[in-house]
């Protein structure tokens, strides 16, 4: 989408001299013949930047920054002076302009400045993104050693270098949001934008407009050009969270995305060519949707290039206390507790449970145990009352049979206090009881894969 400049001046000669330059330079420029005119076009657009004389009738340069830095922050203000004074200049920068250009200006000089605070703006923006995803603290390294999680891992360094669309499918609380970032980690967008967006979250009546942009006047309260999230993602991956509850019709404009890579904003007559990747993520099911026709199934063939299916957290109990152990370090350091790990009836109790909220759920549980636990070790008394108060037991797991249940918690235990001893296997074995020959014959015997 073209990028809109404000040019404030009082000269008739100069605004048009500069209008004309700059929209020869591929910008879009609207002109305000003093400063009150200019407070008008700011209340009632967002420019990307103001190109704005220092003295104006009606309000002057710095009256038009201020208001400019309070309506639109995004906004980048140049100011110009006939003034070759150093004070004049330095109360402009210090109340926030980008730069300064002295009269009589150069166009070359305009130009070149320009184009630097663009692209400054878009810097600023592209690490602001950056730091909310480092804030976050997602580790992007997927934790298991399941079969499953292993052939998951595998598929993942296959696709995540190249350019294919993925579709990551599987319940909620699953990980597919951190398995998308993974892929982005990996791949040689690694350095631009990962932008998700919830499909779900956003009014099927602003969603084409999110995601496409708008231009002013396309509908009613659109009283300025939006550039969609598919521009902002210029170079880098948008991930589309619960693709299926996007509405039937806008699935159309997305294939038009997926086939062609190009957007049309609401309201534009020319398409914009995007280059971004795309990966989406569903906890339904597409296929069986598109034969009941809710979802399109050419667009359903398109972004299935490769499908990454996350097990539920019960199928993959091994994976728990793996889970467990990354949980407990992650809130360690937000919640500057000492915990070290989970006592072994906790870690019992934790791996009978049915897990329907997935991952989200061990985590919400693990998060609330730091909150309240007061020693070094989760307890089952620091879990929440809702799940000591369930009948869980370690049939759940592996069943009825009894050898099975004691050969099942034998390897929970060996594999905890493994990891407590950091694979110090005669340490391992005194804690244990056993002869260190004892223990090798353990490990082999049921299948413990000893962690790195």
């Amino acid at each position: 989408m073209a990028v809109e400049i404000l040019i404030a001046d009082d000269e008739p000669g100069v605004r048009e001299s500069l209008a004309e330059v700059l929209r020869d330079a591929g910008y879009l420029v609207e002109t305000a013949s003093d400063g009150s005119a200019a407070l008008r076009a700011i209340e009632a657009k967002d420019f990307a930047v103001i190109v704005t004389d220092i003295r104006m009738p009606g309000a002057d340069g710095l009256a038009v920054l201020r208001r400019a830095r309070e309506v639109s922050p995004q906004t980048v203000v140049l100011v110009m002076t006939a003034h070759a004074s150093i004070e004049t200049a330095v109360e402009a920068l210090r109340a926030g302009a980008a730069d300064y250009v002295l009269k009589p200006v150069l166009f070359d000089d305009l130009l070149a400045k320009v184009e630097r605070i663009l692209e400054h703006r878009e810097l600023v923006w592209q690490t602001q993104m950056l730091r909310r995803e480092i804030e976050q603290h997602v580790d992007l390294d997927l934790v298991g050693k399941s079969p499953a999680m292993r052939e998951i891992q595998k598929l993942l360094a296959k696709v995540s270098p190249t350019q294919s669309t993925v579709l990551i499918t599987g319940e909620s609380g699953t990980g597919k949001e951190v398995v998308a970032r993974a892929i982005h980690a990996a791949s040689q967008l690694r350095n631009k934008i990962f932008l998700p967006v919830n499909c779900a979250a956003i009014p099927e009546s602003l969603l084409e407009s999110q995601l496409f942009g708008h231009l002013r006047g396309s509908f009613t309260g659109a009283v300025t050009s939006q550039e969609g999230l598919f521009s902002r993602a210029r170079g880098g991956t948008i991930f589309l969270d619960e693709i299926g509850d996007m509405p039937i019709g806008l699935q159309s404009k997305l294939l038009r995305v997926v086939e062609s890579r190009e957007i049309l904003p609401v309201g534009a007559a020319t398409p914009i060519k995007v280059d971004v990747r795309l990966i989406a993520a569903t906890n339904r099911d597409l296929r069986k949707m598109a034969d009941e026709g809710t979802f399109r199934e050419d667009l359903y063939y398109r972004l299935n290039v490769v499908n990454i299916h996350l097990p539920p957290l019960r199928e993959r109990r091994e994976d728990i206390p793996g889970l467990i152990d990354f949980l407990i370090q992650r809130h360690r350091r937000d919640l500057k507790r000492p915990f070290k790990g989970v006592d072994n009836a906790a870690l019992k109790l934790l791996m009978s449970q049915p897990w329907k909220g997935n991952v989200r759920e061990l985590d919400n549980v693990i998060e609330h145990a730091m909150i309240v636990g007061e020693s070094e070790w989760i307890t089952i008394a620091d879990l929440p009352r809702v799940l000591r108060d369930k009948d869980g037991d370690l049939g759940q797991i592996v069943g009825d049979d009894l050898r099975e249940a004691l050969r099942a918690y034998e390897k929970i235990h060996i594999e905890s206090v493994l990891r407590r001893t950091s694979n110090d296997k005669r340490a391992a074995a005194e804690r244990l009881g056993l002869s260190l020959s004892s223990l090798y014959r353990k490990i082999e015997e049921l299948s413990i894969v000893l962690e790195t």
